[in-house]
């Protein structure tokens, strides 16, 4: 059966639909030898599609994977500079995986690793605005800086909604932070607590959506439960 190229793409696990839509914008996707366009057809099972001259993945079982990523891994799955990337953690998983969203390498915690373009869109996609929670601790803490990061921020010209915010403990200077985001710009964190006067000395994403963390050691993985998986996709 024909499907939009990104469509296969996305559901092959090679990328998120709209990453697969700037490949094949970019000429790096072929069908049968020649090179794809924007909206075209595709049957999986009958046409030859190459990504980079590679064939795509052949169809088979979605799996879904949580990381407690460690500080100092970037999460691209390849990198100009050569630095440590997170799918080296979860690469004896059985299958390849794809990182959904991103944590710089500074900072820590959960991140979700799929095959599941489809899966990762919807994560990913600004119209879900799927929320996120990080423990945050700071220095430069004050009373007025901590009400400014209660107000909405803007960044890039964009205008950041009122995080939600928990005071967890407050030590001179010091201080350990929830924050709860509901949009996912570069730093965003970071770049709000900058904004407030504070320095970020340690970030850790402890939630997103309806996925917890947990005690999930830094630098372990483990697979999500089916629960887990339909409350994410129906959120």
């Amino acid at each position: 059966m024909k499907e939009r190229i990104q469509k296969i793409l996305s559901g092959r696990g090679v990328c998120s639909r709209r990453q697969a839509e700037q490949l094949i914008a970019d000429g790096r996707v072929t069908c049968n030898g020649s090179l794809c366009q924007l909206g075209q057809t595709a049957d999986p099972d009958a046409d030859v599609i190459l990504v980079d001259g590679k064939p795509i993945p052949s169809a088979g079982a979605h799996i879904y994977i949580m990381l407690h990523k460690p500080k100092g891994y970037v999460t691209t799955l390849s990198d100009e500079k050569g630095r440590k990337d997170a799918y080296m953690l979860v690469k004896d998983c059985g299958q390849r995986v794809y990182p959904v969203g991103r944590l710089d390498m500074d900072s820590e915690g959960l991140l979700v690793f799929t095959n599941d373009g489809d899966f990762a869109n919807r994560l990913m996609h600004p119209s879900h605005q799927v929320d996120k929670t990080y423990r945050v601790e700071v220095k430069g803490y004050s009373e007025e800086g901590f009400a400014v990061l209660k107000k909405p921020i803007f960044l890039d010209g964009y205008r950041i909604s009122p995080p939600a915010l928990q005071l967890l403990s407050a030590q001179g200077d010091r201080a350990t932070i929830q924050i709860t985001i509901h949009e996912g710009r570069n730093r965003q964190v970071r770049r709000m607590c900058a904004k407030a006067g504070m320095q970020v000395k340690r970030l850790i994403r402890i939630q997103e959506g309806g996925l917890s963390l947990g005690d999930l050691p830094a630098g372990k993985w483990r697979y999500l439960t089916e629960k887990e998986i339909g409350d994410m996709k129906y959120e």
